[in-house]
């Protein structure tokens, strides 16, 4: 009988104990499940965590070898809507792409994919503003000046892209690049210009439109890299933000740019489908052309497509036996080298800055209120974020 009543008061004793661990063991279980939440919170539901998470995954490399892809590709599918399809309306191709983007990327607002955008008032709605508009205007006027010209003024113009961003970005932000790149520069250009410029036949109309396409197609490209670098933006965020301008505008610019009889077109199901596709494509290159730019720099993207110029020219002379000349042929690999000294110039300055971190946001946590009950449990009793997400 004693035996058992040792054994009931050591119980008795033993359990407070073990209540008291067990209370610690919770408390530090929510703390941690408490930290969890924030972290993951702070990861994919800030402009900042989105912007990391876009950082993690869509590198340098991955953005750049995803937009040559899908540039060659709509290439050729564009080729094969304005040849074989006979739709000869580039506005209102561009219109459509931007549409499909729009739907796009309104389903993936709706099932809270898109990431989330910066607060207000870090990007004024200005400047998205002039991002829309000036998409509107170098998409549009690329394709009709493609349209009115020959492919060598078409990729003179291209080419004059290159020191109109580096004057530009001087200009806006005093930004300067090393002599050794602009030599790069240089020789990339001389290269292509040799490579593709076979004739420089024009006319007044499609020089005016190519003339004017430059300085915004250079702008364009600096806008998408600045807003994206120091402001927070992610790729599809920002386009979320401004499609709705550029339709808009594109809507303005079909009456003066495209020819009449778009409604008069064959809408069959085959010539839809290949126009759909082209869609599609267009959205990934717009997706895809945002993350090399906010990846890399205004430049580095108008190397990419010069250096997708010249691998389609030495493709066709490889594979399909194809003959664009010697001279060509020559100025092709003269790029070639040209862009391979930039891009390591470039590499040398990332690992030189590979130290610097994007700032993390900090999200605010309050401390779980707690209520002690006979043996210490631990009841949560407030646990709300305070931090406000525009």
């Amino acid at each position: 009988m004693n035996i058992h009543k040792q054994c009931i008061v050591n119980t008795i004793n033993f359990l407070p104990c073990k209540m008291v661990r067990n209370n610690n063991e919770l408390r530090t279980l929510g703390r941690a499940l408490e930290e969890l939440r924030g972290s993951i919170y702070n990861e994919l539901r800030t402009s900042e965590g989105a912007k990391r998470q876009q950082q993690r995954f869509c590198g340098p490399v991955v953005a750049m070898t995803f937009n040559f892809l899908v540039s060659v590709g709509i290439i050729l599918t564009n080729k094969f809507v304005m040849g074989q399809v006979g739709f000869n309306f580039p506005i209102f191709l561009t219109l459509i792409h931007y549409s499909v983007a729009w739907i796009l990327l309104a389903l993936f607002k709706a099932l809270s994919l898109l990431p989330v955008s910066p607060p207000s008032k870090t990007t004024p709605f200005s400047s998205l503003f002039a991002l829309g508009v000036v998409m509107s205007f170098a998409t549009g006027l690329a394709n009709t000046s493609l349209k009115h010209n020959s492919v060598g003024f078409y990729q003179m113009t291209k080419i004059a892209v290159t020191p109109t961003i580096v004057l530009a970005e001087f200009i806006l932000f005093r930004k300067t690049i090393s002599c050794k790149k602009v030599l790069a520069l240089v020789v990339v250009s001389a290269g292509v210009a040799v490579a593709t410029v076979t004739d420089l036949e024009f006319n007044l109309f499609g020089a005016c439109i190519a003339i004017a396409w430059i300085i915004p197609s250079a702008i364009n490209k600096i806008l998408w890299s600045n807003l994206q670098q120091h402001a927070n933006w992610t790729a599809l965020a920002l386009m979320w933000k401004t499609t709705p301008v550029t339709v808009f505008f594109l809507l303005a610019l079909m009456p003066w740019l495209d020819p009449p009889g778009v409604l008069l077109f064959k809408w069959n199901i085959n010539n839809s489908s290949t126009i759909l596709v082209s869609a599609l494509l267009g959205f990934l290159l717009q997706w895809s052309g945002a993350l090399a730019l906010g990846a890399t720099s205004a430049t580095s993207h108008v190397v990419l497509g010069q250096f997708k110029t010249c691998v389609i020219l030495l493709g066709g002379y490889i594979l399909f036996n194809s003959d664009p000349g010697f001279v060509s042929i020559c100025g092709a690999f003269t790029a070639l080298g040209g862009m391979t000294v930039y891009t390591s110039l470039n590499l040398q300055k990332s690992h030189e800055g590979s130290g610097k971190q994007l700032p993390k946001q900090n999200v605010s946590l309050p401390k779980p209120k707690t209520t002690n009950e006979g043996g210490g449990g631990i009841v949560v009793t407030d646990v709300t974020n305070t931090t406000n997400i525009v």
